[in-house]
């Protein structure tokens, strides 16, 4: 999808990309090779410029993350997709000093969980290790209260939030809902609790209830991992409705 985009260059918005494509020209590398005028005789040479930068850059997600619409982020999925993880935080519900209890952070493989008081403070070297993070309303809670809590921290280039994609394509509320729009079902012991309840889930942890922990953990976990499915589903059928407006 990446060399499908033109929407990254400055100037070039929805209608331009898609007068791009209906004419013939899908990719970056039929723009360069086509003689004629595409949009303009100005454009064409600005577009075809910006083009030998991208693909310069063509595994750099930093340049593209910066120079993509928020709206569009969504395309950084299947280029990137080799070093993604996908991330949710859960925290004490004090919204004058909130405090990150648990992180999850899922590659499509391996789940870690980084719990305060024990490992948090690790999450900072693993998350390093990724090129690209998938939240759900990551933009506006979860990353900005981890930002907070690891003043120094350097997290991934690229970030797609779900809240916005999924929003696009007609589905919209908390993530749970949306999981059942999916049709995905969690596990009877978690099915049903709430953010609400992982923060009281916490709050008995605190006074002694270790099995409310592991409770937590479970929850945090499968908010994470239910994240994978969201995506791939979300960005076939957003890739889809794009290609599907219009023919080459």
């Amino acid at each position: 999808m990446i060399e499908n985009t033109f929407v990254h260059i400055q100037g070039v918005g929805i209608k331009t990309e898609r007068k791009i494509w209906q004419q013939g020209i899908s990719s970056w590398k039929d723009f360069m090779s086509h003689n004629g005028t595409v949009v303009s005789r100005a454009m064409d040479s600005l577009i075809r410029l910006e083009l030998e930068d991208s693909i310069c850059n063509r595994d750099n997600i930093g340049y593209f993350a910066k120079r993509l619409p928020a709206s569009d982020s969504w395309r950084l999925f299947e280029p990137f997709q080799k070093k993604i993880a996908y991330l949710d935080i859960e925290t004490s519900g004090d919204f004058s000093r909130d405090m990150i209890t648990v992180i999850g952070l899922f590659d499509g493989k391996e789940m870690q969980s980084f719990v305060c008081g024990r490992n948090l403070q690790d999450f900072e070297i693993a998350v390093s290790s990724y090129d690209l993070l998938v939240t759900y309303n990551g933009a506006g809670f979860d990353l900005p209260v981890i930002r907070s809590c690891f003043p120094n921290i350097s997290l991934p280039a690229g970030h797609i939030d779900l809240r916005f994609l999924l929003s696009r394509l007609g589905y919209k509320g908390g993530l749970k809902k949306i999981e059942k729009d999916f049709g995905i079902i969690r596990d009877t012991s978690i099915d049903g609790l709430s953010g609400f309840e992982a923060v009281q889930l916490w709050d008995a942890f605190t006074w002694g209830d270790k099995d409310a922990l592991e409770l937590l953990i479970r929850y945090n976990a499968a908010d994470v991992i239910n994240l994978q499915p969201l995506m791939e589903t979300g960005y076939r059928m957003m890739k889809k409705s794009i290609f599907d407006s219009y023919s080459y």
